[in-house]
Order: C-alpha cells, then sequence, then structure tokens
C-alpha cells in the first residue's frame, strides 16, 4: 500500500495501535531534546522513575533560555542540568552553543528518525525527514525511560510547492501565507507535510523555518523529504553517514493538498497579537517601528544573517531603531566572524546577542512602553516580548533589515546580491561544548540548588466537586497568558511554588491570590484554549493552585495532554452556546464523577444560575487512568506498587 512520509515513519515506529485517523497509537522514540527552560522538571519527573540511565539511541540537554545570569538560580540550574546529563547518559549543550533547534538540526537530527522534545518547535526538524513532534516534559521523561509516546494518528496534510521564490521573497513568507490560509488551528490534529518540484529550490534552514513555524498552526507535526538537499546539508556537516532517502510513494494519499506557487508570492507580515494575522508587508509601510529583532530558532542560520547584513552594509540603521541581532548556534556565529559579516552588523549599528532564545521568550530587549517591535521570531502574543502593551510584527530576516534601515516596515526589495547568497558547502564543525555521555558508570553527584524544589502531585479524582469559577478567558488564550516567560518568571522553572504566583498574572493579577484563597477552581476558556508552547508549568502551576478542570470549547494538542498528565479535567462544552451563560464567581457541582468521566458525559450544574450543561470528554484508556490517578505520574507509580 503507497504511503506518504509521515506514515512511513509511524509504521516504522508503532508499537501499539493502528494508523487510522483519529484512533490512539504509541510509538517508539529514538531521540529526545529538552531545553533549561522545560527540561529541570524533565529530569525531576525521570528521577521519580527510578531508571539507571536513558533507554533512547540519543538524547540532547541544550541550555538556551535561561542564560540571563542576574541571579543564583540560573547557573545553578545549568550545573544540575550537566550532573544530570553526566550521570544518566544524555549529552549536555553548554551555554553559548546554540538554540536547542538549530544545534540539533545541524549535529544530531537523522532522517527517517522519531524524536520527541520539550519544546513546542521541536518539529523543525522535520526540515531533515525526521518525525518531530513537541510535547510536555513528562511525556519526554517516559521516553528516555523508554516508553512509547502517545498520541492521536494524525491526518496528514500535503502542501505541493511550485515555482522558485522571487528576491526579497524568503522561507519565512511561504509559511506565514500557510497562516494566512489556515490560521493558528488550521493544522490541530494533522501532520503538515511537504512536497513538490518547489522544494528543489528550498535549503535545509528554509526548510527548517517553515517546519519550525508550523507549530504555530496548531500542528502535531511538519515534515519534508529527504532528499539530495538533505544529504548535502549532512555531507557539510560531516554526518552523510547518517543520510538515507526517504519520499513519498507516487500514489501516497492524504487528506487535504494544497498546492502554493512560489513565484506568486510577496514579502508578508503577521500583525499583533497572532502569528496568523497574515498581510502583505507592503500594506503596513505607514507603521514606525521602535525596534527590530534578528534571530531566534525560526531565522537564525547562516544565510538568514548573511541576507540580513548585505542589506545593512555601507548604511546605519534608523536613529529611532533599535537592532538586535542573534546567531542560532555558535557554528554560526563562528562562520560570520570567519566570513566578516558580523562586522557588517556591528559597522550598522546593530547590536550582538549571545546564541541563544533571548528576545523571542522575553529575556532581554523589551521594546519600550507601547513600542512596536518587528521580529524574526515565531511568536507575538501580547506581552511575550516582556512590554505588556507592546505590539510585535513578524517577518523575515529580510523585510526586518530593510525596515531596521528605514524607520517603519519595508517590504523587502528586489537585490540581485541576495541571490549570490547561499548556505555554505562546508560547515565548522566544533562539538566541543558538546559535552558527551560518560565512557563508564560511575557515581556521580547530582548538584541541586536551592531554587530546585521537589515535584507536586495531585490527589486522585474525587467523586463529586463544588468549585468556583476563578476565571473566564475568550478564544486562543496561549500558554503565555497562563504562565508567562520572560527573564524573571523562566528563573523560576525549577520552583512550582514559585512561579505559581504568576499564573494569569497578565489577566488577571490576583489570580493566583484568589485560587489558593477558594482551595482553587475551575476555568471557563473559548476555542483554542492552551495554544502556544509545549510548557507543562501551565499545567502544573494551576494544579498547585488548587485548578480542579479546565471546561473550554476545545484545546490545543499539547496544553490537553498536560492538563491530563497533571491530573486537571480538560471538559469540552457539548453545547458551546452554554459558554456564554456561565461568568466568573459562579458556582459549579459535579456529582457521581468518576463514573460520569469513565463514561465521557460529565453532568455540571451551575449552581448560581441554576441550570445543568453537558461536558464530553473523550480519553483513551491509558489516559483515564491518569485522570482517576491524579496524573500520569501517580497512574504509573500505582502501577508499578500493584505489580509489585
Amino acid at each position: 500500500m503507497s504511503k506518504n512520509v509521515t506514515e512511513k515513519i509511524i509504521n516504522n515506529h508503532l508499537v501499539e495501535g493502528e494508523m487510522i485517523s483519529g484512533r490512539e497509537i504509541g510509538i517508539k522514540i529514538d531521540q529526545t531534546l529538552t531545553q533549561d527552560a522545560t527540561g529541570t522538571m524533565v529530569c525531576l519527573e525521570f528521577e521519580t522513575l527510578d531508571m539507571p540511565s536513558v533507554q533512547t539511541e540519543t538524547s540532547v540537554s541544550y541550555v538556551d533560555h535561561n542564560t540571563l545570569q542576574v541571579g543564583f538560580e540560573n547557573a545553578d540550574d545549568h550545573l544540575f542540568l550537566k550532573s544530570f546529563a553526566k550521570k544518566y547518559g544524555l549529552y549536555y549543550s553548554a551555554p553559548g552553543n546554540g538554540i536547542c533547534h538549530q544545534v540539533h538540526l545541524q549535529r544530531f537530527a537523522i532522517p527517517g528518525k522519531s524524536l520527541l522534545g520539550s519544546d513546542s518547535h521541536t518539529p523543525t526538524c522535520g526540515a531533515m525527514g525526521m518525525l518531530a513532534i513537541g510535547t510536555g516534559g513528562l511525556n519526554v521523561a517516559l521516553a528516555l525511560a523508554g516508553n512509547p509516546f502517545y498520541l492521536t494518528m494524525p491526518e496528514v496534510v500535503n502542501i505541493e510547492l511550485h515555482g522558485s521564490l522571487n528576491t526579497g521573497v524568503a522561507a519565512k513568507d511561504i509559511i506565514l501565507e500557510v497562516l494566512r490560509q489556515l490560521d493558528v488551528k488550521g493544522g490541530m490534529g494533522k501532520v503538515i507535510e511537504y512536497s513538490g518540484p518547489g522544494l528543489a529550490n528550498l535549503s535545509i534552514p528554509e526548510r527548517s523555518t517553515i517546519t519550525n513555524m508550523g507549530a504555530e498552526l496548531g500542528a502535531t507535526t511538519s515534515i519534508f523529504p529527504s532528499d539530495q538537499i538533505t544529504y548535502d546539508f549532512m555531507k557539510g556537516q560531516e554526518r552523510e553517514n547518517d543520510w538515507r532517502e526517504l519520499k513519498a510513494d507516487d500514489n501516497a494519499q492524504y487528506e487535504q493538498k494544497i498546492i502554493i506557487n512560489l513565484e506568486e508570492l510577496e514579502p508578508m507580515v503577521a500583525k499583533p497579537h497572532s502569528p496568523g494575522n497574515v498581510v502583505k508587508a507592503k500594506d503596513l509601510e505607514s507603521i514606525k517601528v521602535d525596534q527590530v529583532y534578528i534571530g531566534s530558532c525560526t531565522n537564525s542560520s547562516y544565510s538568514d544573517l548573511a541576507k540580513a547584513a548585505a542589506i545593512l552594509e555601507g548604511n546605519l540603521v534608523h536613529p529611532d531603531v533599535s537592532l538586535v541581532v542573534s546567531p542560532g548556534s555558535r557554528q554560526v556565529l563562528q562562520m560570520l566572524e570567519r566570513d566578516g559579516i558580523l562586522n557588517k552588523f556591528v559597522t550598522a549599528g546593530a547590536r550582538i546577542l549571545e546564541c541563544t532564545c533571548g528576545p523571542c521568550v522575553g529575556v532581554g530587549q523589551a521594546p519600550p512602553s507601547g513600542g512596536i517591535t518587528l521580529r524574526t521570531s515565531n511568536r507575538n502574543f501580547k506581552g511575550r516580548s516582556g512590554t505588556a502593551d507592546a505590539k510585535i510584527y513578524l517577518s523575515s530576516p529580510e523585510t526586518a533589515a530593510f525596515t531596521a534601515l528605514n524607520g517603519h516596515i519595508t517590504a523587502a526589495e528586489q537585490m540581485a546580491e541576495l541571490n549570490e547568497i547561499k548556505e555554505p558547502e562546508n560547515y565548522i564543525v566544533d562539538d566541543r561544548m558538546i559535552i558527551p555521555p560518560a565512557d563508564k558508570e560511575e557515581n556521580f553527584e547530582i548538584r541541586r540548588g536551592p531554587n530546585i524544589k521537589a515535584l507536586p502531585l495531585k490527589d486522585k479524582l474525587p467523586d463529586s466537586l463544588k468549585e468556583n469559577v476563578l476565571l473566564k478567558v475568550g478564544d486562543n488564550i496561549t500558554t503565555d497568558d497562563i504562565m508567562p516567560a520572560g527573564a524573571k518568571i523562566l528563573a523560576l522553572r525549577s520552583n512550582i511554588e514559585a512561579i505559581s504566583q504568576f499564573v494569569f498574572n497578565g489577566i488577571d493579577s490576583d489570580f493566583a491570590k484568589k485560587a489558593l484563597a477558594s482551595n482553587g477552581g475551575v476555568i471557563i476558556g473559548g476555542e483554542n484554549y492552551g495554544q502556544g508552547s509545549s510548557r507543562e508549568h501551565a499545567a502544573i502551576a494551576p494544579m498547585y493552585l488548587g485548578v480542579k478542570a479546565v471546561i473550554a470549547k476545545s484545546f490545543s494538542r499539547i496544553h490537553y495532554n498536560n492538563l491530563i498528565n497533571f491530573g486537571i479535567l480538560p471538559l469540552h462544552f457539548k453545547d458551546s452556546s452554554l459558554f456564554n451563560k456561565i461568568e466568573q464567581d459562579d458556582i459549579i457541582k459535579f456529582e457521581n464523577l468518576r463514573q460520569s468521566v469513565k463514561e465521557g458525559l460529565v453532568i455540571a450544574k451551575n449552581l448560581t444560575k441554576d441550570f445543568k450543561f453537558e461536558c464530553k470528554l473523550t480519553l483513551s484508556k491509558r489516559n483515564l487512568e491518569a485522570i482517576l490517578a491524579g496524573g500520569l505520574l501517580k497512574s504509573i507509580k500505582n502501577k508499578l506498587k500493584n505489580n509489585n
């Protein structure tokens, strides 16, 4: 039977279930990645499983988020992660070596393999023909222990690319066009698989820009075939022995097909406050900007930055604009310095940042009050920049560079010089800042700073609940809304008690105080509740505050699973119109709850307004056991106890 690329990889990794859309399947995980903002929790979760070492082929612990060291917390976390990696058999990518997605693409990604990461932009490595999926940290901890990863068998959507991009139009404009067509919910339950003759004109870094921002579609992942371009990239990285060809069969079937003619695309920009709010750049040229940021895991490759530098060369950044640039990896930084490109940025007035996530997650370079910032990153949620009332626009590096010169959003122009800039045939390969696993077992001491606290667990689901509606929110609430990022808050990722004080801080600054005072409650949400990052803290911290359930019109994939993992009921309105009848501070009562959850239909009563409403709950056997036990770790511990 003919298969597409996605089906071929899943079929080779399938350990449970059938490849039927909508059914739960379990797949073997070959590789994992974690980063420091989510990785400390993964380590703490893995330790509860009492395993002597990781069971994957390759696992890498990256430090790329929390590198701003204004207190002891981040430095302590780095030592914890480093010693954990040494003890349990992970590679450790040190601070300064680069952003996890860029380094993994360069040094570890292998076509046909499966990759699970505790970061929502893990699908970046789909550019290399990997099945690369972002998820919550607990799922990664279980994969480290050799357990399958469970997911709903996705539908596969084919995007067929034709032609080649015009000068000044970039890979970022391709994914922005896809977002314009599908919006931020268009990929839910789907894998986006790219094909067509246009692939021959896209390098691996260009493909990675597209797969990276596929996360903004809500997709399970995005993937390209592995072809000659993949081989050339891997050869340049001195890893050609890991290459294998991987392409869809001639008669492969897809749930949907979208055709994009690359020659018809123009420079695009996503307006605040959604990556799906996409228009043509030329329609925004009256928008003056205060800051331009070129970098992040989306657009920080050698060719991305070389093209931006070519535009800036011989010019000075507009006096009203602050331009900041961050290479995606140490490899890229070394090559920019070698080839004189770094000097072009400095001469033009750019400020050079370290090879980290930085401004993308609100760590440094926050724009001014009410400011406007144009960024090459992937998300423009309100407050994500570190300034609550700032507006974030998203664009390609080319459009960003022209904007930095002119002081207002400017569509990238036709420049013949840009056509000459390609990815190098050979890269500087220097892995000295990637510390490999120890060769032999030794007794290593795990370094634990005072900010690293034990993981809190929840009690089993009771048979009845009577809860206050703590908060009611609308559509597309993000994990940034639930659990904000930024330097101050990210430093507390290892301390759930401390970080819980910031839950919903941007929406209701008193939320944590009210939740603790009322012994928790429920949250009411609209469509696509929990979109955005993989941060399981957006489930753990509300659980710590006593949140028992979220009742929403629909949920994003990763956050839905995170809620289950930590024992919070993710309930769907059976009749979404009843959303309008429930208000904050209403009292909701659930009875015969455990049996209702087993049956998948929960009856809730609004005691304040005296009406009943039905909530749906679709759970696999494994997820049902987790919810009833009070979370996935509790469920696993119960099984181990019973087996003994």
